[in-house]
C-alpha cells in the first residue's frame, strides 16, 4: 500500500500519495542485450517496495543512450509528467544514469526541488532532503564529470593512435566510395566516382563552385542523399584530400563547436586508399579556392560574410517556391555602401525557380516606409473612417506607386486592430470617441484572431494572479496552466500563418503596436513622411535595425523583384496587389 506524503503550505496540510518514477538508462547495445536493464529494474522495484514502502511506481527506460546530456526520449517524457505533478519521487540506480554532466544534473535537481519531488539514488544511499546529503550529491557529481572527461581524453588518444596506424575511425563514407567492414578497406564506387571526376574537370576549367553545382544539377545528378548539388557540397569534394587517397583525422576539436586544430596536430596518412583524383589535381583545386578567396578579400570595400550585417536575414522568403532566401554581400556603391542580396536557393543551385535576386535597398525602402505609414495611420486614425481610407494612408509614397491595394483581409484586420489600440494618447483605446464600424474579415480568420486575443488575455491574467494575487498560486500550478495556454496559443499562431515556432517571439496586438513604435524614438526618424533606406542605415546601427525587424516582422515574401507580402509577429498578414501593366 502506498504511503502518504504530507507537506505544510501555510497552515493547510497537503497530502500527496507517494508515486515513484523509476528511471533506467544504459549506454550501449551490449549492456541492453546482457543483464544491465533487468538487473536495474529488479533492484529498483525491490527498493521501491521495501524502502519507500510503495508498489505505486512507473518505469522509464532509455536503452542505448549516452549520459553526456539529457536529450533522451524516456527521460524527457518522465520530466514532462513530473512537471504535471504525477510523481513524488525519482528513483535511479546511480546518479550517472541521469547525466554525467554536472550542469545538466544540477539544473534537473533544482527543478525537482522546486516541484517538491524527492531524488533518490539507490547505490549512493543519500537523502537529498538534508544539507549533508545535498553536499554529498554535488561532490559525487564532480567526480562523475571528472571520470567522464578522463574517459573522453583516453578515447581521443586511442582514436588518434588508430588513425596514425591507418585505421579508419568511422563516420560518413565519402561520396564516390564504399567501405568493407570485414576487410576494413575502402574501394571506389564507379557510378559516383564518375560524377566526382566530372566535378573536378568542371571546376578546374570554370573555377566556380556555383557554376559546377548548376552544371551537375542540369545533368540530373544527385548527391547520395538524393538531393540537388549545392556549391557547398561541391566544395566538400573539391577541397577534401580523401579523394587524393589521403586519410585526414583530428582536423577538428570536438564534434559540436567544430573548432579547427592547428595543422601540426592533424593526422595525414598518404596512400591510405584508392584515389579518384591525382595529388596534383587536388592541389590545383585547392590553389584555385585560395586564389578566389584572396581575390574576393582584396576587392575595395570588401566586407566579409562574417562581419556584414544582413538586416533582413532569416525573414526573407521566395513567394514562388516558398524557400527561405539566402543572403550574400552585393555590389559596392560609389558612396561606399555595400548592398545585401537575397536570392532563392533553388534558382542559384538548380534553376528550378525563376525568382530573381532582390537587394536590401528595394526591400528596405518598401518595408520601412510601409511600417512608417502604419505608424502614421495610427497617429491620425481619428480622421480615418473606412478601410479604403486606411488603404490610401498605407500606400502613401512613391515606393508604393505600383501597388493598387492591400489585400482585403489583412487591411480590414489592421483597421479593426487600430480601432482597439490606435489612440494617439494610449496604447489601449480608452479615449471616448465615436465607434467605427468594424470592417469585414474572413469568418475563419476572424474566429482565430478572437481566440488568439482571448488566450493572450488569459495568459496575462494568469501571470497577474501568480505575481500579485494575495491568494497564493503554487509554481507548479502556474507552470502547468501556462503550458496549456501557451500550447493553445502556439497552435493558433501557426494557423494564422506565422513562420516561427518560438512561442516567446509571438506578440499580442497591443504589444505589437508598442514594439512597432519603438523605432520612432530614433531622432532621425521622428515626424518623417518618407525614409530613404540607405540614409537610414548610415545613421542607425545596422544591428539595431536588424533586431528591430526581427522584433516585429515574422516574414517578408518577394516575387519578381517586388515585395508581395509581409507577416508581422502578431499574425497580421498584409499581401500587396500590384497594378496591371
Amino acid at each position: 500500500m502506498a504511503r502518504k506524503r504530507t507537506n505544510l503550505i501555510g497552515n493547510t496540510p497537503s497530502v500527496r500519495e507517494t508515486k515513484v518514477a523509476i528511471y533506467i538508462r544504459v549506454s550501449t547495445i551490449h549492456q541492453v542485450d546482457k543483464d544491465s536493464i533487468p538487473m536495474q529494474k529488479k533492484d529498483l522495484i525491490a527498493y521501491c517496495q521495501l524502502i519507500l514502502g510503495t508498489d505505486n511506481y512507473e518505469i522509464f527506460e532509455d536503452a542505448g543512450y549516452s549520459g553526456k546530456n539529457t536529450d533522451r526520449p524516456a527521460f524527457q517524457n518522465m520530466m514532462g509528467r513530473i512537471r504535471k505533478g504525477e510523481f513524488t519521487h525519482v528513483l535511479v540506480w546511480k546518479i550517472d544514469r541521469v547525466s554525467r554532466n554536472l550542469l545538466d544534473f544540477a539544473e534537473m535537481y533544482e527543478e525537482l526541488r522546486s516541484l517538491r519531488v524527492t531524488f533518490v539514488s539507490k547505490n549512493e544511499q543519500f537523502d537529498t532532503s538534508t544539507a549533508i546529503g545535498e553536499a554529498m550529491l554535488k561532490i559525487i557529481l564532480v567526480f562523475a564529470e571528472l571520470e567522464r572527461n578522463m574517459t573522453s581524453e583516453r578515447v581521443t588518444a586511442t582514436m588518434i593512435s588508430r588513425a596514425n596506424s591507418g585505421q579508419w575511425n568511422g563516420g560518413r563514407i565519402p561520396f564516390g566510395y564504399s567501405y568493407d567492414p570485414k576487410e576494413k578497406v575502402f574501394f571506389i564506387r564507379e557510378d559516383e566516382a564518375s560524377i566526382c571526376r566530372e566535378l573536378k574537370d568542371l571546376y578546374l576549367l570554370n573555377r566556380s563552385l556555383a557554376y559546377v553545382s548548376r552544371a551537375l544539377n542540369e545533368k540530373g545528378y544527385k548527391t547520395r542523399a538524393g538531393v540537388s548539388w549545392s556549391p557547398h557540397s561541391v566544395w566538400i569534394i573539391a577541397s577534401s584530400p580523401f579523394y587524393a587517397g589521403i586519410y585526414r583525422y583530428n582536423r577538428y576539436k570536438g564534434v559540436e563547436s567544430r573548432t579547427i586544430n592547428p595543422e601540426e596536430e592533424w593526422v595525414m596518412i598518404q596512400n591510405h586508399h584508392p584515389a579518384i583524383f591525382t595529388l596534383e589535381e587536388h592541389q590545383a583545386m585547392r590553389s584555385i579556392m585560395k586564389s578566389n578567396k584572396r581575390n574576393m578579400d582584396n576587392l575595395p570595400g570588401r566586407v566579409h560574410l562574417s562581419t556584414k550585417t544582413h538586416i533582413f536575414q532569416g525573414i526573407m522568403y521566395c513567394d514562388k517556391c516558398g524557400s527561405k532566401m539566402v543572403s550574400t554581400p552585393g555590389r559596392l556603391h560609389v558612396d561606399g555602401y555595400r548592398t545585401s542580396n537575397y536570392g532563392c536557393p533553388l534558382r542559384r543551385n538548380t534553376k528550378k525557380c525563376n525568382n530573381p535576386t532582390v537587394n536590401d535597398i528595394v526591400i528596405g525602402e518598401f518595408v520601412i516606409n510601409y511600417i512608417l505609414n502604419m505608424l502614421n495611420a495610427k497617429k491620425t486614425f481619428s480622421t480615418i473612417n473606412t478601410p479604403d481610407e486606411l488603404n490610401a494612408a498605407l500606400l502613401s509614397g512613391s515606393v508604393f506607386s505600383e501597388v493598387s491595394s492591400v489585400e482585403e483581409n489583412g487591411l480590414n484586420s489592421f483597421f479593426n486592430l487600430l480601432s482597439r489600440y490606435g489612440s494617439d494618447r494610449s496604447y489601449i483605446f480608452s479615449v471616448k470617441s465615436p465607434r467605427k464600424k468594424k470592417a469585414a474579415v474572413d469568418p475563419e480568420l476572424s474566429k482565430l484572431r478572437k481566440e488568439k486575443e482571448k488566450q493572450e488575455r488569459a495568459l496575462q491574467r494568469l501571470q497577474d494572479l501568480y505575481l500579485y494575487s494575495e491568494t497564493s498560486m503554487s509554481e507548479k500550478d502556474f507552470i502547468i496552466r501556462k503550458s496549456e495556454i501557451s500550447s493553445h496559443l502556439d497552435n493558433i499562431n501557426r494557423q494564422l500563418g506565422l513562420m516561427t515556432q518560438d512561442q516567446a517571439s509571438f506578440l499580442s496586438d497591443e504589444e505589437f503596436i508598442k514594439q512597432a513604435s519603438h523605432l520612432l524614438i530614433q531622432k532621425e526618424l521622428k515626424n518623417k513622411k518618407y525614409i530613404y533606406f540607405k540614409k537610414l542605415v548610415s545613421t542607425v546601427d545596422p544591428d539595431i535595425l536588424k533586431a528591430y525587424m526581427e522584433t516585429i516582422l515574422d516574414s517578408i515574401y518577394t516575387a519578381d523583384g517586388k515585395i508581395t507580402a509581409i507577416t508581422f509577429k502578431n499574425g497580421l498578414t498584409h499581401r500587396f496587389i500590384y497594378k496591371d501593366k
